[in-house]
């Protein structure tokens, strides 16, 4: 197994070495070992985990809770860590299909040029989503 050095990992991970210090000092990552040195070293799979770590954050979790999380998916097995993002998955899209269902009646007394230049302001990922969204809730594309 390959160790690496805090800047091999943050070179490896595309963050900082302070970020790797820091997540360490919370213990949100642990070194595999360390060196004569006292040099603290790091396994391949603590990349995986930083990249974990960064999607719970764009997902505005904070980093106890994320802490939370990852000690929760160490205890569990594979099985159980699909089942539970599948089940937040479902949450979500229920919390989306409600506020679609919010946002129907307004879009639908919008002319259709304003209903097209406010989709044209979203990323497209965004527009393509919430098209997915409306022909689920069966009220056809916005026109």
């Amino acid at each position: 197994m390959t160790l690496y050095r805090i800047g091999e990992l943050a070179k490896v991970a595309g963050v900082s070495e302070r970020t790797i210090d820091y997540y360490t000092k919370l213990g949100l990552l642990v070194p595999e070992s360390r060196t004569e040195k006292n040099y603290r070293l790091y396994s391949y799979e603590t990349s995986a985990r930083l990249m974990r770590i960064n999607l719970l954050k764009q997902e505005k979790y904070t980093l106890e809770e994320i802490k939370e999380k990852l000690d929760k998916w160490n205890m569990g097995n594979e099985e159980e860590q699909v089942s539970d993002k599948l089940t937040h998955l479902e949450l979500h899209m229920l919390q989306l299909e409600k506020e679609v269902r919010e946002l129907s009646p307004i879009i639908e007394q919008m002319k259709p040029g304003q209903a097209r230049r406010m989709l044209t302001q979203l990323l497209p990922q965004g527009a393509a989503v919430i098209e997915a969204l409306k022909l689920l809730l069966n009220h056809g594309p916005l026109s």
